[in-house]
């Protein structure tokens, strides 16, 4: 079976072509700011990524032919976890999210080429709005706003498959506490292969990121709403895009912002180690609806790499469970097996309604 897997991402769109569940070719495409400014919308960029993906496919020499295409899912509706092909009403929905984000391009585009090949299919897998969570994890303080899931589901539910593979054992059979650090921080609950708790690790719940504001003083941002300073989609930027690291530092790049702290930059220094004093306290929340039964906790995501935050968070949080370092993520593996699953009947398809 020959997949092809794609995953828009904020400033990157990644490719891998995959023949069964080995991987032929892995690329991420670089895409600068003057390049995205082009586009008022985020969907006004489907040509130009969907053109990229077919001119990386043919630089190296990969014949546009293929199985199945596989698209990061986009923030559409609530679904249960699983791989869905892609439909009309999936179309019609991503077209008109009403958050909006690069991921929406994914089935967009996974769609568009399925359809120039024959017997090709389109899929998604395990989409950022995955929500398992029972009803009562839906409720907050005011009935106007429920608690909403927005999490990286598809990279906390590889790397727990592959945790469980290295343990011996299968992923329902474990309770499990994973945190991905990355642009934004999503810090999940599972217990027997289902994501019972996550924070909307997007616009406004948790630990604040490299990007994002998470949870906020609710009397001092309605006050800033109405304060006359800024715009609606200039405060809308200033919870999730720049804010976070990037509006008290200036800066996403932990690297960058790392040399700083050694060079002796004690701003830089208190800001992250308040953002990992967040996310350890965020992990330590987790444990409630496991009643502290946590076989691991498992560390994802870019940040994941930084020599600075993991063992400081580690001092915090290792008394809970045994912790495990998975740097990076395995979003391009996972579309793809999700997607060869499906082909070779391993796995269930499911129906978006």
């Amino acid at each position: 079976m020959k997949i092809l897997a794609i995953n828009p991402g904020s400033t990157s769109t990644k490719i891998a072509v995959f023949e069964n569940d080995k991987p032929i070719l892995v690329r991420s495409i670089r895409h600068t700011v003057d390049e995205l400014k082009a586009f008022p919308k985020i969907i006004d960029q489907f040509e130009f990524r969907k053109n990229l993906v077919l001119k990386e496919l043919e630089n190296n020499n990969i014949p546009f032919d293929f199985d199945a295409i596989v698209g990061r899912g986009g923030l559409v509706k609530p679904i249960a976890g699983g791989v869905y092909e892609v439909n009309e009403t999936m179309r019609n929905d991503t077209r008109n999210a009403m958050r909006t984000h690069a991921c929406n391009l994914g089935c967009l585009i996974a769609d568009e080429l399925a359809t120039m090949l024959p017997h090709c299919r389109a899929f998604i897998a395990d989409p950022g709005v995955v929500d398992e969570m029972d009803e009562m994890r839906h409720i907050t303080g005011s009935p106007l706003m429920p608690r909403v899931a927005i999490w990286h589901a598809l990279n906390q539910r590889a790397i727990a498959r592959r945790f469980a593979r290295e343990q011996g054992t299968i992923y329902e059979n474990l309770n499990l506490i994973i945190c991905h650090l990355g642009g934004g921080i999503s810090i999940g609950t599972h217990a027997n292969g289902r994501a019972i708790d996550v924070n909307n690790a997007l616009d406004g719940e948790g630990p604040f990121s490299p990007e994002r504001a998470g949870t906020l003083p609710t009397g001092q941002l309605i006050d800033l709403c109405y304060s006359g300073k800024f715009t609606k989609e200039e405060l809308k930027k200033r919870i999730s895009g720049q804010a976070g690291l990037a509006s008290h530092l200036g800066s996403t790049d932990m690297m960058e912002i790392e040399d700083r702290i050694e060079k002796g930059d004690k701003h830089a220094k208190l800001v992250v180690d308040a953002m990992i004093y967040q996310v350890a306290k965020a992990i330590g929340a987790a444990a409630i609806p496991l009643y502290g039964q946590v076989d691991a906790i498992l560390i994802t995501g870019g940040i994941a790499h930084s020599p600075y935050v993991i063992p400081r968070l580690q001092a915090y949080v290792s008394f809970l469970a045994p912790v495990y370092i998975y740097p990076g993520e395995d979003e391009m593996e996972a579309l793809a097996l999700n997607a060869l699953g499906v082909l070779n009947g391993d796995l269930p398809l499911s129906v978006y309604e």
